[in-house]
């Protein structure tokens, strides 16, 4: 398995996969948060109880009322999450400190704003959404939305960063250091909220005007949309493509119970508690419904193909880790355990598999899916927000209808690419190469010590973190990563630029990360 130098500067890469990781911290509270709004707001929704009167009943009605609000809180806060999560996940230290200075940031920025409001005479006294106000944790303010945490987070992590270790005169010492950090943030904020005051108004109608173009580039809009997306989760960029199409004006508005609602994901949610919804966003059907296709039906039949094409004395082991990964796509909708077995020695399937997920996401638009989701496609989410909510509201009949042939699609071009150009997928490697690693492997026993080994060593290690699927490290010296020890402890492959280093294991990298700590005594 050779491994995938980006064409980037390794400086661009590491700082990009460090945003792009950043995201994952407030990303990760959505499934739960989905799940709970999912159940309890289609379970306690008047048509769901008017089509099955077993679930009228009163106590049920009680705790399927109080799932929906505990979900949906969280969805009414992504702002304040995201500045958060983003300051802690950039801080390479004292991350709590972050942490509290990005909520005090939030706050202080969101009072600015309200208060040039009043000074102005602007502070909407009725219709708030009509002029772009809303309130946040009790303020009413600018509707910024996720975009405005976003840009509290990032300001919090660059003063952070700059000011932690800040040493004052004897006099005011005990403000410095961490302490320190929450004053400047606090003042900082202040400027931000004139800045997001003035420029937020006009930004949010380019914003707007952003919909428009992607409105009026169709269905070839939405395929382009899902080609890049797919092409940038190699890089591990494809949280900063989607999110503003989710969560921001970019992905449309609509005003629902009377408040203006920004971006696909939270107008769904919004819609998924009103009664009278009768069909749900247009725009899920282009950011979102696509994935279904391919993560649920399409990525089972490149499995098959390689399963099938193996060798034969090997289909057993490969077997048993298709499967696996099979499941786990269909189920949860993570799709890297397959997509990262045959990205690096067959990067051709990988460009064809993008394309093949765009076609997906275009067919989605024109049949009008509008299966809503909290992180990922799979058969979970399709439930709750699929067939729960009725195929009127959502088409989720065309998924499994649209599905089927797109499985047979994958197999069979995947299994004919295969033999034709004979990829080593998994199950065809040389067995020399294997014996080779093997080899290597064996001086080194424990899993985490093999990832540190792998790595280049303790020394070698500068920073350590994970998201969803990879360890995502920065190294002092990437001569010294050995992919083969990677390789060998599990990985399904390593992605490497300038001093950035990826390695891809799957959902079980968090159990991973959180062993090599230990074995290192790191304290990140």
């Amino acid at each position: 398995m050779s491994i995938f130098h980006a064409s980037r500067s390794s400086g661009v890469f590491a700082a990009a996969q460090r945003f792009g990781k950043s995201f994952m911290l407030p990303i990760a509270v959505l499934p739960a948060a989905g799940l709970l709004l999912g159940i309890g707001g289609a379970l306690s929704n008047p048509n769901s109880i008017k089509a099955y009167p077993v679930l009228d009943i009163a106590w049920l009605q009680h705790v399927f009322t109080i799932m929906a609000a505990a979900g949906n809180i969280v969805f009414a806060n992504l702002a304040i999450l995201f500045a958060v999560g983003i300051a802690v996940g950039l801080a390479r230290s004292d991350k709590g400190t972050a942490g509290l200075a990005a909520v005090l940031a939030f706050l202080v920025m969101n009072s600015t704003i309200n208060a040039l409001l009043k000074i102005t005479g602007t502070l909407a006294k009725d219709s708030l959404a009509s002029v772009g106000q809303g309130m946040s944790l009790g303020v009413q303010t600018l509707e910024t939305g996720v975009f405005g945490g976003v840009v509290v987070g990032i300001m919090t992590y660059y003063l952070h960063k700059r000011f932690h270790k800040a040493e004052l005169p004897q006099f005011l010492g005990f403000f410095g250091g961490s302490r320190f950090v929450p004053i400047v943030c606090s003042f900082a904020a202040i400027f931000l909220g004139c800045i997001m005051f003035v420029v937020w108004p006009h930004f949010q109608k380019i914003i707007f005007g952003l919909g428009g173009i992607v409105d009026s580039t169709g269905y070839i809009g939405t395929l382009i949309y899902g080609f890049v997306l797919r092409m940038l989760g190699p890089f591990g960029l494809h949280h900063i493509f989607y999110l503003p199409f989710w969560t921001t004006a970019l992905g449309g508005t609509a005003v629902i119970n009377g408040q203006l609602v920004e971006g696909t994901q939270r107008i769904f949610f919004a819609q998924l508690g009103d009664p009278a919804t009768q069909h749900y966003y247009i725009g899920i059907s282009r950011f979102m419904s696509g994935r279904f296709i391919t993560m649920m039906f399409g990525l089972i039949g490149a499995c098959l193909a390689m399963y099938q094409t193996a060798k034969p004395e090997k289909k057993k082991v490969v077997g048993g880790l298709l499967l696996s990964a099979g499941l786990t796509s269909f189920m949860t909708g993570i799709t890297e355990p397959i997509e990262f077995s045959f990205l690096f020695v067959a990067p051709q399937l990988y460009v064809l598999h993008a394309f093949f997920d765009g076609c997906a996401f275009m067919i989605a638009h024109i049949l009008e899916i509008t299966v809503g989701q909290t992180f990922s496609g799979g058969c979970i989410d399709l439930i709750l927000f699929g067939i729960l909510q009725g195929n009127a509201k959502t088409n989720w009949l065309y998924i499994p209808m649209v599905g089927v042939p797109w499985f047979f699609l994958y197999y069979l071009s995947f299994k004919y690419l295969i033999l034709k150009f004979d990829f080593k997928t998994l199950g065809r490697e040389d067995d020399d190469a294997e014996s080779e690693e093997s080899e290597e492997a064996v001086q080194v026993t424990s899993r985490a010590a093999q990832v540190i080994e792998g790595l280049g060593g303790r020394a070698n290690i500068e920073e350590l973190d994970c998201c969803a699927t990879r360890l995502r490290v920065t190294v002092k010296d990437p001569e010294k990563v050995r992919e083969r020890l990677l390789k060998a402890s599990g990985s399904r492959g390593v992605l490497r630029s300038g001093k950035g280093v990826q390695v891809i294991y799957g959902p079980q990298v968090s159990v991973i990360k959180n062993e090599v700590e230990e074995l290192m005594h790191l304290d990140l």
